[in-house]
């Protein structure tokens, strides 16, 4: 993969001088800081927003736990949705601004251009979730006293193979579509089409779709066995990878 370094390098210098270092760290971190702090005034919130009919809505002190299913249904949920968004042009904005065309003139392979585009958006997504979720753990303790970082750390990994593996599939789409707003509306699909397997019992024992509850699940302390939704969703991933430089091979720069 001639030139590979070089524009790997390119591509993370660009994150850092770009919006992109903004749009995704913004929501991730907000999450990361509101979290524990939502979850343990919940129960203030529901009584002062509830109507005054004299009714007493009893609510369980919060623990810990909320504050980790706060972070872990974010991830799943609006994280997930951002990501499809922010990556639907990683690779059709190339193409339509002629810089694709620039760095493929230079020694510089198509399959190096995808796998450089992927591993720079990916460092961008686990740096990111990385530091939210050591905000995450460090507010937890410091709200309730009490913030197991094993459970977390698992919840946190998991969600990450999953987000990986999205990241993946958004390189493909934006290679075969060339409208941002067309892969992104595909991604969004492809994302109603897995939540909708999750109700299928095989499909989340032995496919990727299980990784999508997974996280609540480990932190619930009712996860199964995370083997083959982990191996699958890596699997998926490298498929949607060289599905990506497949598409990107037949297009016309």
């Amino acid at each position: 993969m001639s030139g590979f370094r070089a524009f790997l390098g390119k591509e993370l210098r660009e994150i850092v001088k770009t919006w992109r270092i903004w749009v995704l760290p913004g929501i991730v971190l907000f999450f990361a800081v509101t979290g524990p702090v939502i979850a343990r005034f919940a129960p203030q919130l529901v009584q002062a927003l509830a109507p005054d009919t004299g009714l007493v809505i009893q609510i369980p002190d919060p623990t810990f736990l909320d504050a980790y299913l706060q972070w872990t249904k974010n991830l799943v949920q609006i994280v997930t949705f951002a990501i499809i968004i922010i990556f639907a042009g990683a690779v059709s904005a190339e193409r339509r601004s002629g810089t694709a065309v620039l760095v493929l003139t230079k020694p510089l392979s198509r399959t190096a251009f995808i796998v450089a585009k992927y591993l720079a958006q990916g460092a961008l997504l686990v740096g990111t979730v990385a530091v939210g979720a050591a905000i995450t753990w460090a507010l937890t303790y410091a709200v309730f006293g009490e913030a197991p970082l094993l459970s977390l750390a698992q919840a946190t990994g998991v969600w990450l193979v999953w987000a990986l593996m999205i990241l993946g599939i958004m390189v493909f789409l934006s290679s075969l579509v060339g409208s941002q707003a067309g892969a992104a509306g595909l991604g969004l699909g492809a994302f109603v089409l897995l939540s909708i397997a999750s109700i299928w019992a095989p499909a989340v024992r032995y496919s990727p779709v299980g990784l999508l509850n997974l996280s609540d699940e480990i932190v619930a302390g009712r996860a199964g066995s995370l083997l083959w939704p982990v191996v699958t969703g890596f699997a998926l991933t490298g498929v949607a990878l060289a599905k990506a430089v497949w598409a990107f091979s037949r297009k016309e720069l």
